[in-house]
């Protein structure tokens, strides 16, 4: 509100002093004129306005002589001394008048009591102080190529703050053969400059036309001012995409990284723009399309899928550049790639015909199979050697034909050896790095009867108890064919040539799938103690292989034979007898002696002797070994005249036998026991014939058994080498019994052996549980065959 009210005050005010200016304007007032140039001096002298006025010097200060003139009054002023106006500053008359054609400034001056106003018109006059000045430095303009000729472009027009004479004059263009420069006069508008087209425009030449235009104004000399024009040709379509090279031929690897640039092509245009801007494209099958692409902005081929030299070993592309016109054109060009086989195959092994089984008598040389070998590669990388491993009997033999291989054999085949091989084929190639491959083939080796049965021991030794089961199976021989199926079938049988040494063989059967042996009667030790047959064993091959083994059967002894008393005997027969003893006897005196005999041998043939029955224990003594009857102190008067003791004689077989034997012991005087014993003399030389005769027929047979048994075995060993067969070792140790016997001691033991005789070779093991004769076998050097005999641990 008080803005307001202070704007009015100020509006009245400006009213009241015009109103008093025009009535002193009225009053009192005078009018001077003068000229001076631009640019003059600070201090210049205008002109004297006292004199030229005619006021009175003196009073100028007194009555304060100045300038009021608001806007001119800091480019002019006045000396009160004098009257004479000054130049303030330099006076730029295109600053203070523009672009007026007169330049007059209006000065007003003011004298005091009396009041006196007084009018001063200064003219400043021109100087050419400027030069023609365009609104920019530079300008640019675009023509399309296609300008029709005489087309006029009219330009900016320059600036020059000097007037008249002084401003712009003309203008004047650069050398060029493509534009001239008409100037259009617009008076007080000045002067217009026009480009105008004098030859046609082509971008591809020239793509852009640097002009320099120049403004003169009209001063001696004149001054001017320039400006660049810079004329761009606009481009048209007319030129289709050229490529940069006539052939385009790259080499490129197989399996080739998907996205490998393989090559880069190049076409430019020089159309510029759109019609310049280039993009490539195939023109070629889909196949090729899945296997590259092109950047259609770098015109880079890439791989786009895997690339098989095997397949296809070089491709030729088209390619195609255009541009981007409305109208496009475009250029086509072939490229060459040739594919580098790299050794990216390994070598596929084929057998083309094979025979899974041969005979294992095949010739060597015989083929087996035929092998075929392909590498997909070329060159060195397709060259393949074959080979197979040295520890099979098979060779690879080369074709004529190229990469055929012949599996041959080159060496025995034994199929009991080895009857299957798998024989692994090797293909390398000749590649860096080279590759290969290998193939297994499984050659089974058949069988042909090539090997007879082999028996299991040689010779068999079985030990027979005696009274075995007739029909029953006493013992079993077995072999083996390394032979397979019917080449490995054995029977068996016994071999009979009805010799009276082989007539034991009718009383045998022998199965002849397993070899089991049938006894058809029972054995009986005291006839039978040893007897030899052979068992051949056949296969079922065609023909038929067969081997024979000996078999030595040795008869033991059971205890089925009971003591024979031989002394005392009576007339009668039975084991009974009277022996008188003389009364004065010492103790120790031999009263008889028993003698028995067993046709048992071993435990069951050794005999002891006890007294089953005594009148007096005190009087008589038996041994037990020998039968010896003593007297075991001197009679008495009080002891009787007739004693009895009966004896009894027992074998040690499992399952004892024993018999009886019964002595009248008479106590006579000493005069009668020596009458007696003449007549017992005579008695017992007829007993004692009669018992050498017994014991010279028992020797006799068991002598000529033991004969015969050391020429069978002396002349089975003639025909088998290192071949021991147990024979009887006759150990007598006859004391009134038959007895076989060894002892020998081991630790703190003493053991006997009783039982048949044995070869000098044999060497007796005593054991935990019983005790084994040991008898080198003949068919392998330190193989030991055990056949178990029994101890007697006393």
């Amino acid at each position: 509100m008080e803005q307001r009210r202070s704007e009015r005050r100020r509006a009245r005010g400006y009213l009241v002093g015009c109103v008093v200016a025009v009535l002193l304007w009225s009053g009192a007032s005078a009018q001077s004129r003068y000229s001076i140039s631009e640019e003059v001096n600070e201090g210049t002298v205008v002109g004297n306005i006292a004199k030229d006025l005619g006021l009175d010097k003196s009073t100028l200060r007194d009555r304060k002589y100045r300038i009021v003139s608001s806007n001119a009054d800091h480019l002019f002023h006045v000396n009160q001394n004098d009257g004479v106006l000054y130049v303030s500053r330099k006076i730029d008359r295109e600053e203070v008048c523009a672009q007026s054609s007169t330049c007059l400034i209006n000065l007003k001056t003011v004298l005091e009591n009396p009041l006196e106003v007084h009018y001063v018109v200064v003219e400043v006059l021109d100087i050419n102080d400027h030069s023609p000045s365009f609104p920019e430095k530079v300008t640019t303009l675009e023509m399309s190529e296609s300008v029709p000729l005489g087309v006029r472009i009219q330009l900016k027009a320059a600036r020059d703050p000097d007037s008249g004479h002084f401003s712009v004059q003309h203008y004047k263009l650069s050398d060029n053969a493509h534009f001239r420069l008409e100037v259009k006069d617009k008076g007080e508008d000045g002067k217009i400059p026009i480009l105008v087209v004098k030859k046609p425009l082509d971008r591809e030449t020239a793509g852009s036309h640097s002009l320099v235009l120049t403004a003169l104004d009209g001063g001696k000399p004149p001054k001017s001012g320039e400006i660049n024009i810079l004329v761009n040709v606009l481009d048209i379509n007319d030129n289709a995409p050229v490529f940069s090279k006539d052939v385009y031929s790259v080499m490129l690897d197989e399996n080739a990284p998907v996205g490998t640039t393989v090559i880069q092509v190049n076409a430019t245009d020089s159309d510029e723009g759109s019609n310049g801007e280039v993009v490539y494209s195939f023109t070629i099958n889909q196949r090729l399309l899945q296997l590259f692409d092109v950047n259609p902005i770098t015109g880079e081929i890439i791989v786009k899928s895997l690339i098989d030299y095997e397949e296809r070993d070089k491709y030729e592309i088209e390619i195609q550049a255009s541009d981007k016109g409305l109208a496009p054109l475009a250029t086509e060009k072939s490229v060459m790639i040739k594919i580098v086989d790299i050794n990216d195959n390994a070598p596929v092994i084929e057998v083309t015909s094979f025979s899974s089984s041969i005979p294992e008598d095949s010739r060597i040389g015989t083929t087996v199979a035929l092998i075929s070998v392909n590498d997909l590669d070329s060159g060195l990388n397709g060259k393949v050697i074959c080979s197979i491993g040295e520890d099979v009997p098979f060779a690879l033999s080369p074709s004529l034909q190229e990469n055929m291989y012949s599996l041959v054999i080159k060496s025995p085949l034994d199929r009991e050896r080895q009857s299957k091989y798998d024989v692994t084929i090797i293909a390398k190639d000749a590649g860096q790095p080279s590759l290969s491959s290998e193939k297994t083939i499984s050659v089974v080796v058949s069988d042909v009867n090539d090997n007879s049965p082999e028996f299991s021991l040689s010779p068999y030794t079985f030990y027979v108890t005696e009274a075995n089961e007739p029909g029953a199976s006493v013992f079993s021989v077995k072999a083996f064919d390394r032979d397979e199926t019917d080449n490995a079938l054995i029977s068996y049988h016994i071999l009979r040539d009805g010799s009276k040494d082989n007539r034991v063989t009718s009383f045998l059967n022998i199965n002849t799938e397993n070899g089991d042996i049938l006894a058809l009667k029972s054995f009986d030790f005291e006839s039978l103690k040893t007897f030899q047959f052979q068992v051949v064993a056949s296969d079922s091959g065609t023909p038929s292989l067969s081997s024979n083994v000996t078999v030595n059967v040795f008869i033991l002894d059971k205890n089925d034979n009971a003591p024979v008393i031989l002394y005392p005997v009576s007339s009668n027969g039975s084991a009974e007898g009277v022996e008188q003893v003389p009364r004065n006897v010492n103790a120790g005196h031999l009263v008889t002696k028993v003698r028995a005999y067993d046709a048992d041998i071993g435990y069951n043939g050794w005999l002891l002797f006890s007294l089953q029955e005594v009148t007096d224990h005190s009087l008589f003594g038996l041994d037990r070994y020998t039968g010896q009857i003593r007297t075991l102190r001197s009679f008495t008067e009080t002891d009787e005249a007739q004693h009895k003791l009966v004896i009894l004689v027992k074998d040690n077989g499992n399952v004892s036998l024993s018999a009886t034997a019964t002595v009248m012991v008479k106590v006579v005087e000493p005069k009668e026991a020596f009458a007696a014993a003449d007549v017992k003399s005579a008695t017992k030389d007829e007993e004692d014939n009669n018992v050498t005769f017994y014991l010279m027929i028992t020797l006799g047979s068991v002598s000529t058994l033991f004969l015969i048994s050391i020429i069978v075995l002396v002349a089975m060993q003639c025909s088998k080498s290192t071949d021991y067969t147990s024979k009887y070792l006759q150990e007598p140790n006859y004391d009134g019994t038959l007895c076989h016997s060894i002892q020998y001691r081991s630790g703190e033991k003493r053991y006997m052996l009783v039982g048949p005789r044995m070869s000098i070779g044999s060497t007796i093991v005593p054991g935990s549980h019983a005790n084994t004769l040991m008898l080198p076998d003949r068919r392998t050097p330190g193989e030991v065959r055990h056949d178990t005999l029994p101890f007697l641990n006393v």
